[in-house]
């Protein structure tokens, strides 16, 4: 008269609480950033690699001469990113150490052209060039 649960159910619904409590460091993201990659690499190793950690939304491989060899991961869950940037940073790939790291949209430098060729031209002007 009553339900009988396995201790991996139970297990599992224990780990899916504590996964859901979990406090993550504010760095965490389901977006991730991957340096070093074979330039040769494709889309389809690149899920091969990534999907053992969890189900991917979408992959972003540099195509243009600045960014190849780099790439963007996008999970559907932020602990399978976690997961996967605690494996597989420092992982070679076809003799290269790939460089996994959550992406920081907010770090990312922003150039004022303007600034740049103004002081480019105080310097020329200095120098006389």
């Amino acid at each position: 008269i009553g339900f009988s649960f396995t201790q991996t159910s139970l297990e599992m619904a224990d780990l899916g609480r504590a996964r859901a409590n979990a406090r993550l460091p504010p760095e965490v993201n389901r977006i991730i950033f991957v340096k070093n990659l074979p330039f040769k690499i494709t889309a389809e190793e690149m899920y091969d690699i990534f999907g053992k950690y969890g189900a991917i939304r979408q992959i972003r491989m540099g195509n243009t001469p600045a960014t190849v060899g780099k790439a963007f991961v996008i999970y559907e869950d932020i602990f399978d990113a976690k997961n996967a940037v605690d494996h597989l940073s420092g992982f070679n790939v076809c003799g290269r150490y790939i460089i996994v790291l959550y992406h920081q949209p907010g770090r990312t430098k922003k150039v004022d052209m303007k600034k740049k060729e103004e002081n480019l031209a105080a310097l020329k002007k200095k120098y006389q060039l």
